[in-house]
């Protein structure tokens, strides 16, 4: 038996590959699925089952193109209804694979399909559970997600996760090893480790959620406690999800139209398509082209894409640099973004040659901002999340959040010089780049964010507060 974490950092979302004898099954597969068949054709193996352990909301699963083009047959869980062929598999209802067995457990509580998948080897022994969103490592999934499908309440969900875990998952043996479906930095919890895998046993002994002892109402407060919203992009990839997509090699082909920089504005104008531009954030300051939009894609591209693009069916114009043009058509196409149009063939550097009107962003240093500080009083504005900002931030800095910028534009002045600074510099970026757009011209960005400024130790800062303690 073969088991292989195949993990994404951009989602911190968690696929695996299993095979045993020349069958392998895919739980949870990303958008793209030429990786595992290429796994699966090294091990000279069919893929009999892409398993899924429940409507994705964070990203697109590659479940209907994998069955499309190797003829395996998707199973959910109780309760999932999808629009397309699907195996139902019953609650501990046992799939044959090679020489091993895998035995659907349902979990219902982060969703009501959700169900965990334990493997049993040939003699017999549970070796592995491919837990989903049900249990992470050093958490468990949010219950607030499918409170509008199922017309339950978070605390209804949340005692039904509780049933779940006391009653499926906790009496398994201790060295049962666990694999999520995501790990630290994904919005589907909010205490995530950044291991991605651990022993069930360690889990109970260090999990907040599976404390010995705890009640169901000391466990529905604990997990419902600290939520943020989720982001607005997670409802439109459910439906994605539940009810198809179009093929990603359609996708792709209609995204990888190489445009002159004549052609690219003409389609600009005649489509209204968004410009965005995946360079550095550093780069992309010193020039770009008007009213294009930055999500550099050497961070966390595809859920700050899908949290900021509101519409699903936006068109879509890139700006790349050479040669990614296909990694960042595809990563948008993982949170549902489908409809790129082309891009700029040369990148910016074509732009620029060929004589077009370009736009440019301020950016200072921490100690500069220091040095301006101490002559004046200078509006701050920190883009970063809610709790980042409680846990520390500089004295007297307005918090916007990033993913509320549409909330808060009150608060920011049209015509009055502020700086803007995140945790190290690529969500500030972003933030400028949008408002820019929209006529707010005299926002500068602060390099290096937060981190930058207290390395600086020349501006005031609050006393640091432990982010769990905030919860």
């Amino acid at each position: 038996m073969k088991i292989e974490q195949i993990y994404t950092g951009c989602l911190a979302q968690g696929a695996y590959y299993i095979e045993s004898k020349g069958e392998a099954a895919i739980v949870d597969p990303l958008r793209e699925v030429e990786p595992y068949i290429q796994k699966a054709e090294k091990d000279n193996a069919r893929i009999k089952y892409v398993l899924e352990t429940h409507f994705h909301a964070d990203f697109v699963s590659g479940h209907l193109d994998l069955a499309r083009r190797t003829g395996a047959t998707i199973v959910y869980g109780p309760n999932a209804n999808p629009s397309f062929e699907a195996q139902i598999a019953g609650d501990n209802e046992e799939l044959k694979l090679g020489d091993i067995t895998i035995k659907a457990l349902h979990t219902p509580g982060h969703t009501m399909e959700s169900t965990c998948y334990l493997v049993i080897d040939e003699y017999g022994q549970a070796k592995a559970l491919f837990s989903g969103d049900t249990l992470f490592i050093g958490d468990v999934g949010r219950p607030d997600l499918a409170q509008k499908v199922t017309g339950l309440t978070k605390e209804e969900l949340a005692g039904l996760l509780y049933d779940s875990l006391n009653t499926r998952i906790i009496p398994l043996p201790d060295d049962v090893v666990v694999y999520p479906a995501h790990g630290a930095g994904s919005a589907c919890g909010k205490k995530m480790s950044s291991e991605t895998t651990d022993t069930l046993g360690h889990q109970k002994a260090t999990n907040y959620a599976l404390r010995p002892g705890m009640s169901k109402e000391e466990f529905i407060r604990e997990i419902t406690t600290g939520l943020v919203p989720p982001p607005s992009y997670f409802p439109f990839n459910v439906l994605l999800n539940k009810m198809g997509y179009e093929r990603i090699d359609q996708v792709i082909r209609r995204g990888e139209r190489a445009l002159t920089p004549e052609a690219f504005e003409r389609q600009a104008d005649e489509t209204g398509a968004l410009i965005l531009d995946t360079r550095d954030p550093e780069v992309f300051a010193a020039g770009f082209i008007p009213n294009s939009i930055n999500i550099g894609i050497d961070g966390n591209f595809a859920p700050w894409a899908g949290a900021l693009i509101p519409d699903i069916n936006q068109r879509i114009l890139l700006i790349t640099e050479e040669g990614r043009e296909e990694e960042v058509i595809i990563r948008l196409a993982r949170v549902g973004l489908d409809h790129t149009i082309g891009y700029l063939s040369g990148g910016f550097a074509a732009w620029k040659a060929a004589g077009k009107e370009m736009d440019s962003i301020d950016s200072v240093t921490a100690t500069e901002l220091a040095v301006r500080l101490k002559r004046d009083f200078l509006p701050i504005l920190d883009v970063r999340k809610n709790s980042e900002y409680h846990s520390e931030h500089v004295v007297g800095a307005v918090n916007i959040p990033l993913d509320l910028i549409n909330d808060h534009l009150p608060d920011v002045q049209k015509d009055t010089s502020a700086y803007v600074h995140c945790a190290g510099g690529y969500r500030s970026m972003i933030f400028i780049s949008i408002l820019r757009a929209r006529g707010y011209s005299h926002l500068v960005n602060v390099r290096g964010g937060f981190k930058a400024i207290k390395a600086c130790g020349e501006i005031p800062v609050t006393d640091y507060a432990s982010p769990t303690s905030l919860l």
